[in-house]
């Protein structure tokens, strides 16, 4: 008789009880994560009436398996461009609602008198948000293009890498049992460490690798090569001491920066489901109906905690970053969740053994209730918004939408801070790769050269050429490189007294090129030669090898920043910012629409609608402020500004669908909404609009101006700009500050 393994039995019993469930609850218009964990339920250890899964540790090794591709899915959503482009707003929210669930979650499990790991470890549950329960809601509702929208996907990005953060320090927290210390300080430096010296290799080489071997990618090796760099990425991220889902989503991140990322997005998705649904399955599995009868009190608490902590800080952050109540409140109640990231922080408290058996069940049942909360709190959040500003006093709305305002101010950035942000950044990112070159050198070439080619002196002395001559480009970056030429030199010339400090900053940057000499010549040689060798190594770089040195790290940096820029040139999204109650959006005009062919005078967007049209992409062709007489073609894509109802009105008139969830995509080409106060000194003062040339040389869209008080939306173009007027304009923020500027 043939045996069948168990393991396939219990897989595909996990997955016949999987199907079922998920087509009821596509029936009933419910998440599938919760329809996955139902069927765990029921096919686990708790549940009597059906056939139970046997070897549930075969079962927890594919849902560590399910746990990877979800993270290398959500790594290829992520991006760190997009998170460095995500703006202020929505990092500052981001952050601020992070910590204040934190906080709020371990006094939670404090007041409750649970342990110090189990309460730490319900702040880190309840800290992250469900971006798959949001972009569900946000569809079903079809709200996409609504001005808070743009903020709750910025915040769950930053709440992204924030997940990833807790997973590092967590782990720390939970083998070291001291949550002071410097253990979790020397966790978090590695994670950073490791962090930027994966992504500066990951851009550089994977992309150069894709493009290369481009013509032999067809969707069968794509897939393989995808997961291959996923897994090993995995590997590496276990052998420094990682967890095996942070290597996934580095890896994830770093493809996404590829022109082939929605491909690779598009191929594994199969697979991350598959091993996805096992793995929300697996967590179905570990629900006790006792322990949840027992704690039904705390599942209550925590869930309430959850959505009034949720909005507090949320609101909270989004207000400190200049967002106007009804924003804040409305994205406040659109991330009062908890979803997949909370089941892998409580999946992890049980793995290492930190935590009790009933946070599991807890966090899934406060997961449950609240994602069927979502869609009704967004619907209501409006209507909320709109009591909460009649109920409170006058004084404090008018001043918090003074806030809101003046905290769109384009600001000049001073010289100094240019100089000494470039500077930093430049030192991290070198040492980086030179700390990254003296271990590979102490620990893997010295090694290799002596057991290979040549021992003693002789092969100290080869070792220390080979790691010399990989470090050399770097080192120059690190010492000698000019860094923001323009601001170094508007510094050195207008005032003598900024020249001590700029001398001061170039000498340390020497003395510590010298250090890092002397630390890869001492693995080899003592230390007073070391140092010796060092100054002499400093002066030929400076005198004989600068310009060759330059001439190749050139070469490298461009390589990565056509790398890093790659899909950038090829896609784009749209931002978001807020004067009065306006903003970017992006909509496609449909096939069917009946306005197609119409000039944009015909239509008369602007006078019927108070919609302004700043962008049309017709395939590659991009139309900056596009004139009178451009017609709209099907499928062309419109960058628009106005207020949540004029948009949706538009939206209704000429039929259009939204674009791709913008937590999929990156930034719109240089479409930025910005405020500029116009002085006396201003090329444009006293000038009409038509006659300014803002259109002409900025791209520029003038959509509002404040003067003396009064607010004029969609100014005519014979209005004469004026000292003192706030001036709103869609365009290219770098040309728009040169000419407003002057």
């Amino acid at each position: 008789m043939i045996h069948l393994p168990q393991l396939i039995t219990d897989l595909g019993l996990i997955m016949a009880a999987a199907a079922i469930t998920t087509l009821i609850f596509k029936l009933i218009k419910q998440p599938l994560v919760l329809g996955y964990i139902i069927a765990g339920f029921l096919v686990g250890p708790h549940f009597k009436f059906i056939p139970t899964v046997a070897e549930e540790e075969s079962i927890s090794t594919w849902a560590e398996i399910g746990v990877i591709f979800l993270l290398f899915s959500l790594g290829l959503e992520f991006s760190f461009k997009k998170l460095a482009k995500v703006g202020a707003a929505a990092s500052v929210t981001g952050v601020t609602e992070a910590v204040i669930m934190l906080l709020i979650g371990y006094l939670t499990g404090q007041l409750m008198g649970w342990t110090l790991m189990d309460s730490i470890f319900l702040g880190g549950i309840l800290s992250i948000s469900s971006t798959t329960i949001i972009i569900r809601a946000f569809d079903e509702l079809k709200i996409k293009h609504k001005k808070f929208a743009g903020l709750v996907f910025g915040v769950l990005i930053v709440e992204d890498l924030v997940a990833i953060l807790l997973l590092v320090v967590l782990s720390t927290v939970a083998v070291s049992r001291n949550f002071e210390g410097s253990e979790m300080i020397f966790s978090i430096l590695k994670f950073g460490f490791f962090l930027i010296l994966w992504f500066l290799g990951g851009i550089f080489l994977i992309p150069t690798f894709l493009k290369r071997t481009q013509k032999l990618m067809n969707e069968e090796t794509l897939l393989i090569v995808s997961l291959a760099l996923c897994l090993l990425m995995v590997i590496l991220a276990v052998k420094v001491g990682f967890s095996p889902a942070l290597g996934a989503f580095i890896m994830g991140s770093i493809l996404a920066e590829t022109t082939l990322a929605k491909r690779i997005e598009h191929l594994t998705k199969s697979v991350k489901d598959l091993f996805a649904a096992v793995f929300f399955v697996s967590v179905g599995m570990l629900i006790n109906p006792s322990i949840l009868k027992d704690f039904a009190v705390p599942i209550v608490i925590i869930t309430a905690v959850t959505v009034a902590g949720k909005l507090i800080s949320t609101i909270t952050g989004a207000i400190l970053s200049g967002q106007p109540i009804k924003t804040a409140v409305q994205a406040g109640m659109s991330l009062a969740q908890i979803g997949e990231f909370s089941f892998i922080i409580a999946t992890l408290g049980l793995d290492l053994k930190v935590t009790n058996e009933f946070l599991y069940p807890i966090a899934v049942a406060v997961s449950a209730i609240t994602t069927f909360t979502t869609p009704y709190l967004i619907k209501l959040s409006e209507p909320f918004s709109s009591y909460l500003e009649k109920k409170l006093p006058e004084k404090w709305v008018k001043s918090l939408n003074d806030y809101s305002t003046n905290a769109q101010n384009i600001t000049t950035t001073s010289n100094w801070k240019k100089l000494l942000r470039a500077y930093l950044l430049n030192a991290v990112i070198h040492s980086v790769i030179l700390i990254a070159i003296l271990y590979a050198s102490s620990r893997f070439i010295h090694p290799f050269v002596t057991a290979n080619i040549s021992n003693g002196t002789k092969g100290s002395v080869i070792s220390l050429s080979v790691s010399f001559i990989l470090m050399a480009p770097f080192l120059w970056a690190f010492a000698l490189r000019r860094i923001e030429k323009k601001a170094y030199a508007n510094l050195w010339l207008n005032k003598r007294y900024n020249r001590g400090p700029i001398i001061t900053i170039e000498a340390v940057r020497i003395i510590l090129a010298i250090i890092y000499i002397g630390f890869l010549i001492n693995i080899f040689f003592n230390a007073v030669l070391a140092i010796t060798i060092a100054l002499v190594t400093i002066v030929i770089m400076i005198a004989i090898l600068s310009k060759k040195l330059q001439a190749f790290y050139s070469r490298i940096e461009n390589r990565f920043l056509e790398n890093l820029n790659d899909r950038e040139s090829q896609n784009s999204d749209l931002n978001t910012l807020v004067p009065w109650d306006t903003h970017l959006s992006e909509l496609v005009v449909a096939p069917e629409s009946p306005l197609i062919g119409q000039t944009l005078q015909e239509l008369a967007v602007r006078e019927r609608y108070g919609v302004n049209i700043a962008l049309i992409e017709r395939g590659k062709l991009v139309i900056a402020t596009p004139g009178r007489d451009e017609r709209l073609f099907p499928n062309d894509k419109l960058t628009v500004i106005g207020s949540d109802d004029q948009l949706e009105a538009l939206k209704r008139q000429i039929e259009v669908s939204e674009l791709v969830n913008p937590v999929i995509q990156g930034t719109k080409k240089d479409m930025k909404l910005l405020r500029v106060d116009l002085s006396s000194t201003s090329p444009v003062c006293n000038l009409s609009i038509r006659d300014s040339g803002i259109r002409e040389k900025t791209q520029g869209l003038i959509v509002g101006i404040e003067s003396n008080n009064q607010r004029i939306l969609n100014p005519e173009s014979s209005y004469v700009l004026k000292a003192g007027d706030i001036v709103w304009i869609v365009g290219n923020p770098k040309k728009i500050s040169e000419l407003l500027k002057g």
